[in-house]
């Protein structure tokens, strides 16, 4: 079930957030991935809005957006290919044409996803705090 998020689950959202990213961002720095864990709660929640889907009473996947760009997609790894990814990201498309969102060149579970649900590359650069190459990627819903 998708739902708004709620105080209540920002353990379960960053529980979610890292049990994803240690799969998706393994070449990513203990420290930095630390540092988002304390971001995520104090500085991404309070600005983005974001929903939740819950099964058995558990956040076991999220998606943030700012405006029309998704700030953050992640389900827990043991929910990977039961399709809660894509109806998160049909729930957003509904409200908006286009989407947006940067993801790691080096992250090839979240690039498969993106190019499954048709987004495509427009950009590219560097993220100043790792080094590595950020994609900047569009899905636009009447193409």
């Amino acid at each position: 079930m998708i739902r708004k998020y709620e105080v209540k689950d920002v353990d379960g959202i960053i529980d979610t957030w890292y049990q994803a990213s240690m799969l998706a961002h393994p070449f990513l720095d203990s420290r930095f991935i630390e540092q988002e864990k304390h971001n995520i709660r104090n500085v991404y929640l309070p600005n983005t809005d974001t929903w939740v889907f819950e099964s058995d009473n558990e956040v076991v996947a999220f998606i943030a957006m700012i405006e029309n760009e998704v700030g953050a997609i992640f389900a827990k790894p043991d929910f990977h290919g039961q399709g809660i990814g894509k109806q998160l990201m049909d729930f957003v498309a509904e409200k908006n044409e286009t989407l947006e969102v940067e993801v790691f060149q080096n992250n090839s579970i979240g690039r498969a996803f993106y190019e499954k649900y048709g987004f495509s590359e427009i950009g590219n650069h560097i993220h100043e705090e790792t080094g590595f190459k950020l994609l900047r990627l569009r899905y636009e819903k009447n193409k």
